[in-house]
C-alpha cells in the first residue's frame, strides 16, 4: 500500500491562498482538511480526487505521496527509491520528470537531491529489465515531486502533471501576466455569478475575461487538458474518470452575450486577448473593444474586476499614479450602482485612486505581493439586478 491511500494527499496552494483553496476542495467532495504550509492537507476518494484536479480553480498542484522516510544523506534516498515498485506507476516507454525543494536538512541541494532520486529510479529499472526510462524536464508523461524538511523525506507523485494554473488558452500572454489562479481567485472574492455585467477595463490578455468565462460557463479549469498524473495512480480507475469527466460536462452552459466585457487602449493586447478566449467554448461572446477606459460614458450596476500597470514595466511611476487616480475618478462619476475589484502589485498605488476602500486582500501574483481592493461606488438604494434581454437568472 503506498501512503496515499491511507494518509491523503497534500494540494500546494498560490501565495495567500491556503484557506480559499481549503473551502474550494471542501465543496468538491474533500474530507479531513488540514491547512499546512503553502498548501492544504486533505482526504477525498477516487471520484473525488479527479474532480478536484478536473474543475479546481485555484489549486497549484496535487501530490499524493508515496512513502515518508528518514533522509540525513543521498544513501537514504537511495536505499528508498530501491524499494518503490516503479513498474507499477510507470512504464520503459513513458517520460518522467523530478521536481525538489529542501530546507533544514543535512541534504542542503535541492538539484543535486532530485539528481540522486532520479539515478535511484533509473537503477531499479535497470536492474529489472536492463533498460531505463527517459527524463523529459519540459513536458513528461509523469511527474514526480521530493521534498526534504528537517532530515524527513516525503516521495509523491503528481497527480495534476503540469501546474493546474496551466488552463491551456492561454499561448499568449501581455507583459505583466496574472496568472490563472490568482485571477480565479479575486473572480470568486469578487462573488459575482452573472447578475450584472462584468467589465475588465484593462483587460491586457484577458485572463480575468477567460477565468470569469470558465466560472460563469461552468468550463471545468481544466477542461482543455489532455494529461492527468492521476492517470499513472497503481490504483486509478478509468470507469470513474470517465464519469466525473462527463457529469462536470454536462453542467457547462452557454454566456449571453454582453455579460462579460473586456476593453483596452492597445489593440495588440485586444487581438491577443481574443485569441485566448478563442480557445475556450463561448469565447466568442465575450465582447472586447479597444479603447481606454476613460472613453466610455458610465458602467452602472456592474462589476469591474481590473489589474491595472503598477509601474515595473510602465516606467515612471507619476504616470502610474496618475492613472489610478483617473481610474478613481472614473469610479466615482461614472460607475454608480457598482462594485470595482482592482488588483495591484504596488499597494501603495492605492492612495492615488482616492476612494475608500471596503476591502483590502493581500494576494500573490507569482513572486509579487500584491492587494486586492475593492470600491463599492453606490449611491441610494441597493444595485439593480442585470436582466439579459429581460429574463432572469433562473431563466437563462
Amino acid at each position: 500500500m503506498y501512503q496515499y491511500q491511507n494518509s491523503g494527499y497534500f494540494a500546494q496552494a498560490p501565495g495567500m491562498m491556503e484557506e480559499l483553496c481549503e473551502q474550494e476542495l471542501l465543496e468538491l467532495g474533500a474530507t479531513n482538511t488540514r491547512i499546512a504550509y503553502r498548501g492544504v492537507d486533505f482526504k477525498a476518494d477516487k471520484s473525488s480526487l479527479y474532480k478536484i484536479n478536473y474543475t479546481s480553480r485555484l489549486l497549484s498542484r496535487v501530490l499524493a505521496p508515496l512513502v515518508t522516510f528518514h533522509c540525513r544523506s543521498t544513501n537514504a534516498l537511495m536505499k528508498a527509491a530501491e524499494k518503490i515498485r516503479w513498474e507499477e506507476i510507470f512504464s520503459l516507454n513513458k517520460t518522467f520528470a523530478i521536481s525538489a525543494s529542501v530546507a533544514k536538512s543535512q541534504i542542503t541541494n535541492s538539484l543535486y537531491a532530485s539528481q540522486v532520486l532520479k539515478d535511484g529510479i533509473a537503477d531499479y529499472f535497470r536492474s529489472k529489465f536492463g533498460k531505463r526510462p527517459n527524463v523529459n524536464t519540459t513536458n513528461p508523461d509523469v511527474r514526480f515531486n521530493l521534498h526534504i524538511e528537517k532530515d524527513t523525506a516525503v516521495i509523491s507523485l503528481d497527480t495534476s502533471g503540469e501546474s493546474l494554473h496551466k488552463r491551456g488558452y492561454r499561448l499568449l500572454a501581455g507583459e505583466a501576466p496574472m496568472q490563472e489562479t490568482l485571477a480565479a481567485a479575486i473572480i470568486r472574492l469578487s462573488k459575482w455569478d452573472g447578475d450584472n455585467p462584468l467589465w475588465d477595463c484593462m483587460c491586457g490578455s484577458g485572463t480575468i475575461l477567460c477565468e470569469a468565462l470558465m466560472h460563469y460557463c461552468r468550463i471545468p479549469a481544466q477542461k482543455l487538458r489532455k494529461n492527468f498524473g492521476f492517470f499513472y495512480l497503481p490504483d486509478f480507475d478509468l470507469k470513474i474518470w470517465e464519469k466525473v469527466k462527463e457529469d462536470c460536462d454536462k453542467k457547462i452552459r452557454p454566456l449571453p452575450k454582453g455579460l462579460i466585457v473586456g476593453s483596452d487602449k492597445s489593440q495588440k493586447v485586444i487581438d491577443v486577448a481574443k485569441s485566448n478566449l478563442s480557445r475556450l467554448p463561448f469565447g466568442d461572446a465575450v465582447d472586447l473593444s479597444c479603447h481606454p477606459f476613460q472613453h466610455v460614458k458610465q458602467f452602472e450596476n456592474g462589476t469591474l474586476i481590473t489589474n491595472p500597470p503598477y509601474g515595473i514595466r510602465l516606467g515612471e511611476i507619476e504616470e502610474v499614479r496618475t492613472l489610478y487616480k483617473e481610474l478613481g475618478d472614473f469610479i466615482k462619476t461614472k460607475c454608480n450602482g457598482s462594485s470595482a475589484f482592482i488588483y495591484t502589485g504596488n499597494p501603495e498605488l492605492r492612495k492615488s485612486i482616492g476612494l475608500k476602500t471596503s476591502k483590502r486582500i493581500p494576494l500573490v501574483n507569482g513572486k509579487l505581493e500584491g492587494v486586492l481592493f475593492q470600491i463599492d461606488s453606490y449611491e441610494g438604494s441597493k444595485k439593480k439586478k442585470w436582466r439579459d434581454h429581460g429574463k432572469t437568472k433562473s431563466e437563462r
